[in-house]
């Protein structure tokens, strides 16, 4: 069994389903599951109608328009998404009435960008004379909790998927990836590179030989492409590295999406749909710490620092106790963080939340809040990496007159952090791209 996930690039027109209908087809002899993302520009177009609405402006047109092109390209009748398309049209004129979206609302509407691409796409498959039929995905036993917008699997999945899947005989299933139902009944998001998620969740309750990821890109990159014209493909990686790189910025893979393939121990590959020749990145249970080069340089943009300043903190077991209860109340999420005999500092991203929680920290300290900042990670396959490796990360930087701050290696990490000026992040990585991967291995 194998599972395979298209993003949306991958679906987004004829052209590009076309690619994927080969790469299926090419892969016959083995028993199949295909995940699909909504068609690239699909969901956008749905959720900004959907605010559209809230504010009183309905235009269900502008929200199919997208949706109605694809089927026009693909000369897929009309009546294979009606009941879809008059339960959207109900729902946003619903949305106009109250002018109001919840974040309940919002996973609903969303929903629809998936829920009818995996019809148009099983429809087209079957015409190419593939087996394929169309599930949304809590048919086949995936159930979340209601955290709407980034809702988790209930653990029952692992039984029902199997089961479920039994009784499909030889068909392929197309399945709906970024959504669930919780148990009362509600459509809910998994939130970013959620497809991903319900691709890897699949396999692992499956025991998948493997599961492949298919975008745009020749696998993982040494950076990002959109920044680095030269980015280098990384043909094996560890789960490790890859959850390192995922949670500070890679726009390939999420870090959640990694958790089920790893307790499986199940291979994931990243794969080009336009290349489709190409190996891509393997990642794998496997320790790659004989590699010597760098892995990849990885970035989070748009943080803010805020950095707490007390005597109170000095030989005060319970200061650091007291300020993370205020962010866990305000469920603030915290990259970075360093600390002083006086002060704290840390990174996170600016939300209605935080300001909140400012409130609270300035009870605790002089608070000092600074925004524009940039996250860099660098990953390696070994922590020894950042110890004997020739390039000194600060005077790379420094050669470029890029100030940095809050450099971070834990104890034996693979991830080396610290934090840059937003308006300096594409210098600052083509800086030290070129100092690691111009170094022999």
């Amino acid at each position: 069994m194998i599972v395979i996930k298209f993003g949306g690039s991958s679906v987004a027109n004829r052209e590009q389903i076309d690619k994927v209908a080969k790469i299926i087809q090419e892969r016959s002899e083995q028993s199949q599951l295909i995940i699909c993302s909504a068609h690239q520009g699909v969901t956008t177009q749905l959720i900004d109608s959907a605010k559209a609405a809230a504010e009183g402006n309905l235009d269900i047109t502008k929200a199919l328009a997208r949706q109605k092109q694809i089927c026009l390209e693909l000369n897929c009748p009309e009546t294979c998404l009606k009941s879809l398309y008059e339960e959207l049209t109900t729902l946003l004129r619903g949305i106009s009435l109250v002018r109001e979206l919840s974040k309940r609302t919002l996973d609903y509407v969303a929903s629809f960008g998936e829920r009818m691409s995996v019809r148009v796409i099983a429809w087209y498959l079957r015409q190419q004379g593939l087996e394929a039929l169309p599930f949304d995905a809590w048919e086949l036993g995936l159930l979340t909790d209601s955290n709407f917008g980034a809702a988790r699997p209930l653990p029952n999945y692992l039984q029902e998927i199997p089961t479920r899947l039994q009784q499909m005989g030889k068909i392929i299933p197309i399945v709906t990836g970024f959504i669930g139902k919780d148990i009362n009944g509600n459509i809910t998001t998994l939130g970013r590179n959620g497809s991903d998620l319900s691709a890897t969740l699949f396999a692992e309750a499956l025991q998948a030989d493997s599961c492949e990821i298919w975008s745009d890109t020749n696998g993982v990159m040494s950076a990002d492409p959109g920044l680095i014209s030269d980015a280098r493909n990384i043909p094996q990686m560890s789960f490790r590295e890859a959850s390192e790189l995922a949670r500070f910025g890679s726009r390939i893979l999420h870090p959640a999406s990694l958790e089920p393939v790893t307790r499986a121990e199940i291979p994931l590959r990243v794969m080009n749909t336009n290349a489709p020749e190409h190996p891509g990145t393997l990642i794998t249970h496997e320790d790659s710490s004989s590699r010597y080069s760098i892995t990849s340089i990885a970035y989070k943009e748009r943080q803010t620092i805020i950095t707490i300043t007390s005597s109170a903190m000095f030989q005060h077991a319970g200061f650091l106790a007291d300020v993370f209860s205020v962010l866990g109340r305000h469920q603030i999420i915290v990259d970075m963080i360093s600390t002083s005999e006086i002060s704290l500092s840390f990174s996170t991203e600016s939300s209605p939340q935080l300001e909140r929680a400012l409130e609270e920290l300035a009870r605790l300290g002089n608070c000092n809040v600074v925004t524009d900042k940039t996250i860099i990670a660098i990953v390696a396959p070994n922590h020894n990496h950042f110890l004997r490796h020739e390039v000194n990360v600060l005077a790379v930087l420094q050669d470029k007159q890029i100030d940095a701050e809050m450099l971070s290696l834990g104890y034996q990490s693979i991830n080396l952090m610290l934090i840059v000026d937003d308006f300096q992040i594409a210098k600052a990585i083509s800086s030290l791209h070129s100092a690691f991967f111009s170094q022999p291995e």
